[in-house]
């Protein structure tokens, strides 16, 4: 880019993330009082939480995501890209945010949640270029099968990991503002773009409601449309020939979640029962939260700049080089994390 294209890119940055940002403050103090009253998070053995507080405040983060990108898509039409695909991922947000605040308000059974959840990332996935490989070694329907079961499983990530005030916020900001940033250096379509752009000032919006002692969490209204947003974006980066940047931005929740769960297979305990067993609650028995979400923070920033490198860098040992880098940083602070005593 030269340096105008350069300016005139960051503004537009800065224009949509500040209008998600207002537009998500505003749907959460809109709501905060329907939430207060029907959507209260009692605590229990997977909360951080000793109090009641209200969850919900995913309906300002997506709400406020949606009308930004649709206001990007009235004012400039021509720059969404085709429109079928961004109505199908728009349905699909609405879906899963609907099926999250029924449960936040009532918990449901975990089959319909599945079942919806396969539903919403069999359209957006429906919706990808016919000619999208990830892993072109593979046959077409073999690896389609496998994003669509990553995509579910990435919903639920980003679900389990949201167990910690500011976790889900020291996670998403930097991976948003990266994927924004890449899409705007043309690593991802338009319209990725401009919802990674907008998710990341919504996030930001955010963000002080969730502060510690959080006033307010996201709730599975956010969670689960936020994880199909993610896996979606991801998804279409590493089609555009960077898979490495697309496993390193989310590396620390994959790994993270992934262990624990395998963990608890293993060891013959329910995978749906609430529990404290991921890193990341872990290490509260030694570290505070501010301590937690920074360096999970810091980590994510580092994540986010070898992200870049492998896409500046397209040489096969730079990919391997940067993955193996962050593979490290993230068993560090794993076993960091682990190693947390009172």
């Amino acid at each position: 880019m030269t340096s105008i294209n350069a300016w005139a890119a960051l503004e537009e940055f800065g224009a949509i993330a500040a209008i998600a940002c207002m537009l998500s403050v505003a749907f959460i103090v809109g709501s905060r009082t329907l939430l207060v009253r029907y959507a209260m998070a009692r605590p229990n053995a997977r909360s951080s939480h000793s109090s009641p507080t209200p969850q919900g405040g995913g309906i300002g983060v997506i709400g406020a995501t949606i009308v930004a990108v649709g206001c990007v898509y009235l004012l400039v039409p021509e720059a969404m890209g085709d429109p079928g695909r961004v109505v199908s991922l728009f349905a699909s947000i609405i879906a899963l945010a609907a099926l999250g605040l029924t449960d936040d308000i009532r918990p449901l059974n975990a089959m319909p949640r599945i079942i919806l959840q396969i539903a919403a990332a069999a359209l957006v996935i429906s919706t990808l270029p016919a000619d999208l490989r990830l892993v072109p070694s593979l046959p077409w329907w073999l690896e389609r099968t496998f994003v669509l079961i990553g995509c579910v499983w990435f919903i639920n990530l980003v679900n389990f990991m949201d167990g910690i005030d500011w976790m889900t916020v020291a996670e998403l900001v930097p991976i948003t503002a990266g994927l924004g940033i890449f899409g705007l250096m043309g690593a991802l379509p338009q319209d990725a773009t401009f919802v990674a752009i907008a998710l990341f000032g919504a996030i930001v919006g955010f963000a002080p409601f969730n502060r510690p002692v959080a006033r307010l969490f996201l709730g599975d209204v956010g969670s689960l449309p936020i994880g199909l947003i993610l896996s979606w974006m991801l998804i279409l980066l590493a089609g555009n020939g960077h898979l490495a940047a697309a496993l390193l931005l989310p590396l620390y929740y994959l790994a993270d979640a992934t262990i624990t769960l395998a963990g608890r297979i293993t060891r013959g305990e329910p995978i749906a029962e609430a529990h404290r067993d991921h890193f990341y609650q872990r290490a509260t028995s030694g570290y505070g939260i501010y301590q937690i979400v920074g360096i999970v923070f810091a980590l994510n920033v580092v994540l986010v700049a070898l992200a870049a490198v492998s896409i500046w860098n397209a040489a096969a040992v730079c990919q391997i080089a940067v993955l193996a880098i962050g593979g490290a940083l993230v068993g560090a602070v794993l076993w960091i994390f682990n190693s947390a005593k009172d």
